[in-house]
């Protein structure tokens, strides 16, 4: 008699626990990141009245008789499944798309978590703002001119310095592509050979801005004409800003200034001052086989271009002469895969310089954030740069780990080591920015599981309350 009321004690106890377990859950529906738990019973050690026997030969067997002596909690599991995702447009919020978690610290204690409301404090650290806790990840470092993110070191604090300076950076590239129109006539003598009237149909020009080393503007124009077949020229002029009157450019001297084939930092690369015309040499398959500069040197194998090197003098007072190199394709090639080299084929004038690598002053305005957690820099001067990557870490038994609050978790002993990597390798989800996680909690099935829970309850109090009648039936027999 006594073991079914502890049996019902039980079964309220737990089931008590159950709707803990459920209250919690829905008390977060709508926190970000949360992830739903769950409670799973098991019975309790059994009472042996009589054991089991196996078969002889004059009978079968008998099996064994046991008495139940209640339920005790299993396990009360943390359930990580993905929740949905909901757009906020504010581009530090980020949500994590498979597996995986982001990486909080507060000095030297780690956290981990689903909840991506990221924002940055006033030092430019990306924290989590309601904790003060710094999301971890990789910083880029400048290597060889280029902007690489090392992330196989361990991660660091993530620091985005909104409205800091990118210094100019003077043009070292400019990159021709596309085509000269074979059937233009030919004017061996020069430009100034072609009559006015005929220079805008029979001569092509175009222009890009490069930059000088204090971010000056400089204005390459070049202007092509045929001067026999398969050959073109190519006469350059250049023209900056000018400080008396804004908006305005001056021509930069021809003294000023050189075209030559000799490869940037060459012996030889600083060429003759005045030469501003290159020939081009294409083959009857109309791809470029050689250049040549006014001093008759050739280039004719492998990369062709041309270096233009500018004075101190031609430039903005205080910048640094510039040279750098024009890129006008491969030696009978036709470039398909990067785009880069001039062409002669019967269609229409569509050779530019289409790209250059410099740029002037500029300051960090925003950010994008990409599926592997690279976080770009957008300056005001049109660069853009990759800053940081955020770092994330997954779990063997992610279930293992502690719920340590703020919707963060801790490392224990059973949930394995964290594997700390980029978004998008070894197991790990990807980075959707301007989105946030919401919770896994289903309200419906939380509902049905509230039901379930409290018609247990209500049973195993009509189970106490049962056995107290019959004991309460026993006590009258001594009446």
């Amino acid at each position: 008699m006594m073991r079914s009321l502890y049996a019902g004690v039980s079964g309220l106890q737990n089931h008590q626990t159950r709707m803990d377990v459920i209250g919690n859950n829905i008390s977060n529906v709508n926190t970000t990141g949360f992830k739903k738990g769950r409670v799973n019973f098991q019975d309790m050690l059994s009472q042996t009245m009589s054991g089991a026997a196996r078969p002889t030969e004059e009978k079968g067997g008998v099996n064994p008789k046991q008495v139940g002596l209640g339920m005790v909690i299993a396990t009360i599991d943390t359930l990580h499944t993905q929740g949905s995702l909901q757009s906020t447009g504010v581009n530090t919020d980020m949500a994590i798309t498979g597996n995986g978690f982001f990486i909080l610290k507060e000095g030297d204690r780690a956290f981990y978590t689903r909840a991506g409301a990221f924002s940055l404090d006033k030092d430019g650290l990306l924290v989590n703002p309601a904790t003060g806790l710094k999301v971890q990840g990789w910083m880029s470092q400048l290597v060889g001119g280029e902007y690489l993110i090392r992330n196989a070191d361990e991660p660091d604090d993530v620091i985005i310095p909104l409205y800091s300076k990118d210094p100019a950076l003077a043009t070292r590239n400019i990159d021709f592509k596309c085509n000269l129109m074979s059937e233009m006539p030919a004017y061996p003598n020069g430009i100034a050979d072609i009559p006015e009237q005929e220079r805008i149909k029979n001569t092509w020009t175009s222009s890009i801005n490069s930059y000088d080393s204090l971010g000056t503007q400089i204005e390459t124009r070049l202007t092509f004409y045929k001067s026999a077949t398969n050959e073109w020229r190519a006469q350059v002029q250049l023209f900056r800003d000018d400080p008396d009157n804004p908006g305005m450019k001056i021509e930069i001297p021809r003294e000023q200034f050189n075209i030559n084939v000799d490869p940037v930092g060459a012996a030889g690369a600083a060429g003759v001052n005045g030469q501003n015309e290159f020939t081009l040499n294409f083959d009857n398959l109309g791809r470029i086989i050689s250049v040549t500069d006014q001093s008759n040197d050739v280039r004719n194998q492998g990369a062709l271009f041309v270096t233009l090197n500018v004075t101190s003098e031609g430039l903005q007072t205080g910048a640094a002469p510039l040279t750098l190199q024009m890129n006008l394709g491969e030696s009978g090639r036709v470039k398909t895969d990067t785009g880069v080299g001039v062409t002669q084929f019967s269609s229409g004038f569509t050779t530019k310089p289409f790209r250059q690598d410099g740029y002037g002053l500029g300051y960090l305005e925003g950010l994008k954030v990409d599926d592997t957690g690279g976080i770009t820099g957008v300056f005001s001067n049109g660069n853009n740069r990759l800053l940081a990557q955020v770092a994330l870490a997954n779990f063997v038994n992610p279930g293992g780990l502690e719920k340590s609050g703020e919707t963060n978790f801790v490392f224990s002993n059973n949930s394995g080591e964290p594997d700390i990597g980029p978004a998008g390798s070894q197991g790990k989800g990807k980075i959707i920015a301007g989105t946030l996680e919401m919770s896994n909690v289903d309200l419906a099935e939380q509902f049905v599981d509230m039901i379930v829970t409290q018609r247990g309850f209500q049973a195993n109090s009509k189970t106490i309350q049962t056995s107290d009648q019959m004991l309460q039936e026993l006590m009258t027999l001594k009446r």
